[in-house]
């Protein structure tokens, strides 16, 4: 008689070195932006990423398609991701201007979202750029959006490590994929992203 297939507990602990691969992606040169505050800004940081679901949705589903990709797509768009977001986060941080924020944010959902339902494989190269791409917009609305007198770079720790947290979750959830059914469930999770990212889209331009 056939065993039934055991949970994948792999992605589950990829999930987790991510979270703290994630911890260690803060530039440095954030350190030279000091504001006063030092626990309250890391909370906000950890907060900021999950109060909005324009960034839920993008974050998870980065997760969704690095775990439907499969290696070495599930550990490096994950870490591309909060890499290119905290150099975005520097850039809201210092004032420097980039335009688009909100409709590139939106377009992430509908992007990315598409491309689990789509069951999209596009080359490794090009899928880290999409991530990477989108990740510096999420990342600039993040540290545009610094409370005032908190500490920068305890901040934006926060949200690189929450946002490690929703690729995780996106991981986990991915590893439905290895059976039949996941795979449809996963797809599943991708329509419902990319339905949400259409409803941000409307939202940005209207």
């Amino acid at each position: 008689m056939r065993r039934p297939e055991r949970f994948p507990w792999a992605p589950l602990r990829t999930a987790a070195r991510l979270v703290v691969l994630a911890a260690l992606t803060v530039p440095l040169e954030v350190q030279a932006h000091t504001l006063q505050g030092e626990g309250a800004g890391f909370l906000s940081g950890i907060k900021h990423p999950v109060s909005g679901w324009d960034h839920v949705i993008a974050m998870i589903a980065v997760g969704l398609w690095g775990a439907q990709l499969g290696a070495p797509a599930i550990w490096l768009l994950p870490v591309t991701f909060p890499l290119i977001m905290a150099c975005g986060g520097f850039l809201g941080l210092v004032g420097v201007s980039l335009p688009g924020i909100e409709l590139g944010i939106a377009i992430s959902g509908v992007l990315l979202g598409g491309a689990v339902l789509l069951q999209w494989r596009p080359p490794l190269v090009m899928a880290a750029l999409i991530v990477g791409f989108f990740g510096l917009f999420h990342g600039y609305a993040h540290g545009a959006e610094l409370p005032a007198g908190q500490n920068a770079m305890l901040y934006s720790l926060g949200f690189v490590i929450a946002t490690g947290l929703l690729h995780a979750t996106g991981i986990a959830l991915g590893a439905m994929h290895r059976w039949p059914w996941g795979r449809k469930a996963v797809r599943v999770l991708g329509g419902g992203i990319l339905v949400g990212g259409i409803i941000f889209l409307w939202k940005a331009v209207s």
